[in-house]
């Protein structure tokens, strides 16, 4: 018997802790629309303004907490990025010719500033965002990135999501 308590006791406390849980942040974003601006490439690489662009939109739909708008006029807050490089090292040599490269790291940069549409003041100006990726050249190295480079997009567009949906 005085098993059965302790266990029915345990089990009470259990529930009453977890009673005012919640998921998710429980913070109040600062906004409710978001603009977001077409993506400004300045990195040599001409199609990635247009996927990170697409793969953004998506992840900050994907979220919930805000909603898109289509003109800067109707949103609460603005958000511009700008891709500012695109770089590949070399990280594995093949095995039968270590001067040809079997895998690089794909590093893809940007900023982003996000700024308060009624006011004016930025609540982050050029935070530095960045995505990285590797891509093997076993099927070429110009397929390889190219194969690469949608996942680099979704990357960095799901890094710059969290910093403008984190509550800070």
């Amino acid at each position: 018997m005085p098993l059965r308590l302790t266990f029915a006791l345990s089990f009470a406390l259990l529930l009453a802790a977890c009673a005012h849980y919640q998921l998710g942040t429980g913070g109040r974003l600062a906004f409710a629309t978001l603009y977001i601006e077409p993506v400004e490439n300045k990195a040599l690489l001409p199609q990635a303004a247009a996927l990170v662009s697409t793969q953004l939109r998506e992840s900050i739909l994907r979220d919930g907490r805000v909603a898109l708008v289509n003109d800067p006029a109707q949103a609460d807050a603005v958000l511009h990025v700008t891709l500012t490089n695109y770089s590949r090292a070399q990280t594995a040599a093949r095995s039968d010719d270590t001067g040809l490269a079997r895998k690089f790291q794909l590093t893809l940069l940007a900023v982003c500033t996000l700024r308060d549409n009624h006011t004016g003041k930025a609540w982050f100006e050029n935070r530095p965002v960045n995505a990285v990726k590797e891509a093997y050249t076993d099927s070429g190295q110009l397929q390889s990135e190219y194969n690469t480079l949608p996942l680099l997009a979704a990357s960095l567009a799901d890094s710059v999501a969290h910093a403008v949906l984190d509550v800070w």
